[in-house]
């Protein structure tokens, strides 16, 4: 193995010193795998389930602002909808304790919500009524599993 000695008292060339640098960084990064991350690792969400939930509250949230900066600032409780259901999205990225009750409590709204939308507009729009009973099932569905996975939201 041979060492590499900087003269002392040599003056350099032009200010150059031909010494080639390694990057740690990148050739680290590609020794592991390459150098793209899943969505999963990047949010450090713990398993698949949990990630859906995630997507299920954020984009349920976008929506709901979406919608009440479209169609009338007047509905108000859908830009209520809109933000528990980011805190719940923000709650499952960041793994706090607190993120169940949100659930919880979206759970009672968005039921009401979508019950009530559904009995006063019944079979006058299809989209709507299929959009409703698949928040309903959705919500439902996050948050029995929430409620069954919560020790890791305890973590």
């Amino acid at each position: 193995m041979e060492i590499l000695e900087f003269p002392k008292n040599k003056v350099l060339e032009g200010g150059e010193l031909n010494i080639k640098l390694i990057n740690f960084a990148v050739n680290a990064f590609r020794l592991k795998g390459g150098s793209e991350m899943s969505l999963k690792s990047r949010l450090k969400i713990g398993n698949v389930g949990m990630l859906a939930a995630f997507a299920f509250y954020a984009v349920v949230g976008i929506v709901c602002i979406a919608v009440l900066a479209i169609v009338d600032f007047r509905l108000v409780h859908v830009g209520l909808i809109g933000i528990l259901s980011l805190i719940t999205a923000f709650g499952f990225i960041k793994s706090r304790f607190w993120t169940l009750w949100f659930v919880v409590a979206l759970f009672f709204i968005a039921t009401t919500f979508s019950a009530s939308i559904l009995y006063s507009a019944f079979e006058k729009d299809l989209l709507l009524d299929v959009s409703m009973v698949a928040y309903l099932l959705l919500t439902w569905v996050f948050t029995v599993y929430t409620a069954t996975k919560r020790r890791a939201l305890e973590s």
